[in-house]
């Protein structure tokens, strides 16, 4: 098993972009800031579930500086004429670490990458990473109306179970 901390794959998309999808490191926490500044209003709601105008210093620490075990945090990232600029992130979270069966999953993608299957294949990597640490199901909280995280995840081939809570779905992805 690859250390997840020197994670790093490279990936076309669709379109031809080119994308290096690779672990987050401390030294991020200013591309994070940026990349969120750049966010539009409905991607920090469907993220967060309620508004938000800026990350604090603390929210940054805890998006940049993870330790790989309990939180694996991995980014897509592309060339553009300001260098390499962050463009979507995804992440799991183990909910105990004495029995690491279950992670809550998160994903972000800008505007202007929105749709063009990056959250897939940052699920397709996050997985690999899970199943190499022993991680059986994800779960994440969905807002109902987020139709296409919902179809990243029923594209995603992983057995899926949800259940509805008001505007809530809550997915189960199984790795098994």
């Amino acid at each position: 098993m690859a250390d997840p901390r020197d994670y790093l794959a490279h990936d076309v998309l669709k379109d031809g972009t080119e994308i290096a999808i690779r672990a987050i490191r401390p030294e991020d926490r200013a591309s994070v800031f940026e990349a969120f500044k750049g966010l539009d209003r409905e991607a920090i709601y469907r993220r967060f579930f309620s508004p938000k105008k800026e990350l604090t210093d603390a929210e940054l620490k805890g998006l940049t500086d993870v330790d790989f075990a309990n939180v694996v945090a991995l980014v897509a990232t592309t060339k553009t004429s300001k260098g390499e600029t962050l463009i979507a992130g995804g992440r799991y979270a183990v909910d105990d670490p004495a029995n690491p069966q279950s992670a809550e999953l998160a994903f972000l993608t800008g505007g202007a990458y929105r749709g063009r299957g990056i959250a897939g294949l940052l699920l397709k990597h996050l997985t690999r990473l899970a199943e190499d640490a022993g991680v059986a199901r994800f779960e994440a909280d969905v807002l109902a109306q987020n139709q296409p995280m919902l179809a990243v995840f029923k594209r995603s081939g992983l057995p899926m179970r949800q259940r509805c809570d008001g505007s809530v779905l809550h997915v189960t992805l199984s790795l098994d």
